[in-house]
C-alpha cells in the first residue's frame, strides 16, 4: 500500500476571488481549461496568477486513460468560432503567453490538427506579439497529416507529453504508442527547427529511476528542447494508483541528468506539470 501523502506535496490555498473571476470569464465564452478538467494540483496558484491552459475541441475525450481526469464520452461538433472565443479571453485577461491543448479526437480525420492551426493563425494575425504554446495529442495514426497542417501556422513551442516509460504504455496510455509519440516530436522539429519542442513525464506509477533516465535520453535523441518531470497524483480512488512518492532530491537528480544531456530548459519537481508557468520555461527563467 502506498504511504500517505508526504509534506512536500501539500499545497497552500490562497484566496479564491481571482479564481472565480477567471472561471466566470471562461464559462461566458464557452471555453474550458485543462487545469479544471484534469484536476491539476496547481490550479489555484495558476488561476491566482491569471494564467490558464485553454482546452479546445470540447471537454470529452475519445480515450479513457486511467491516469487522467478528463471526461470520456461522445464528442461534440467542432466550434469553429472557438479561435475568436480565445481572442476574447486574451483581451479580458491581458494574456501575453497562451497555452492551447485539447482532448484526444480520434474521431477526426486529422486528430484536430486543423483546429489547432486555425487557433494559432487567428491569434498570430490579430496579436502577433503573443507567444503561443500548443500541447498536442499524439494524433493516433494521423501524425503525418497533422504535422503537414501544423507547420503552416507555427507555434512558438510544440509540446507533446510522453508521460511514462515504454513498458507502462499499455497500462497508462492505452491507445497511445511510445515510439510514435517520440517520432511526432522528432518529425515536427525536422520541419520546424527553430520552433522549440517540449515533453513531459510523470513519475510514481510503477517505473524506476533507471527507466526514467532511459526515457529522458530518448527524448533528447528525438530533438526535445524543454523537459518537465512531476509526481503523478491520482485524481481519485478509481484512477491509476500511486506506486511511490518520489522525493524532491530524486527530482533534483533527474534535473542533473537532463542538464548533462543538454536540454535547453528543465523543470523537475513534485508539483511540476507540463504547462505550469510555461512562459518561464519558454524564456529560460527559473520557476
Amino acid at each position: 500500500m502506498i504511504q500517505k501523502k508526504p509534506t512536500w506535496i501539500k499545497i497552500r490555498i490562497p484566496l479564491y476571488n481571482e479564481i472565480k473571476n477567471i472561471k466566470n470569464k471562461l464559462r461566458k465564452n464557452g471555453l474550458h481549461t485543462v487545469c479544471e478538467e484534469s484536476s491539476c494540483p496547481n490550479i489555484i496558484k495558476c488561476f491566482n496568477e491569471r494564467t490558464a491552459t485553454i482546452m479546445i475541441l470540447g471537454n470529452k475525450c475519445t480515450r479513457k486513460c486511467p491516469f487522467c481526469d478528463v471526461f470520456f464520452g461522445k464528442t461534440k461538433i467542432i466550434n469553429y468560432y472557438e479561435p475568436f472565443d480565445i481572442i476574447k479571453i486574451i483581451i479580458k485577461l491581458k494574456i501575453k503567453y497562451i497555452v492551447i491543448t485539447s482532448v484526444n479526437r480520434d474521431d477526426l480525420y486529422d486528430g484536430g490538427a486543423n483546429h489547432f492551426s486555425k487557433c494559432i493563425g487567428v491569434i498570430q494575425r490579430l496579436y502577433n506579439h503573443i507567444k503561443i504554446e500548443v500541447l498536442v495529442p499524439d494524433f493516433r495514426g494521423k501524425s503525418d497529416i497533422a504535422i503537414t497542417i501544423l507547420i503552416k501556422n507555427k507555434p512558438n513551442v510544440l509540446n507533446h507529453n510522453i508521460e511514462t516509460i515504454h513498458n507502462l504504455y499499455f497500462k497508462v496510455k492505452p491507445g497511445g504508442n511510445y515510439f510514435y509519440s517520440l517520432n511526432l516530436l522528432k518529425q515536427f522539429k525536422k520541419y520546424c527547427p527553430k520552433v522549440k519542442t517540449k515533453s513531459g513525464l510523470m513519475v510514481g506509477i510503477g517505473e524506476n529511476d533507471k527507466q526514467i533516465i532511459n526515457v529522458i535520453k530518448d527524448m533528447k535523441k528525438n530533438k526535445v528542447d524543454i523537459i518537465t518531470i512531476g509526481q503523478y497524483i491520482s485524481p481519485s480512488k478509481f484512477h491509476l494508483p500511486i506506486k511511490r512518492w518520489v522525493h524532491p532530491k530524486t527530482f533534483y537528480f533527474y534535473a542533473k541528468i537532463c542538464y548533462i544531456l543538454g536540454f535547453n530548459y528543465i523543470a523537475s519537481g513534485p508539483l511540476i506539470r507540463s504547462s505550469y508557468k510555461a512562459k518561464n520555461q519558454n524564456y529560460g527563467k527559473k520557476i
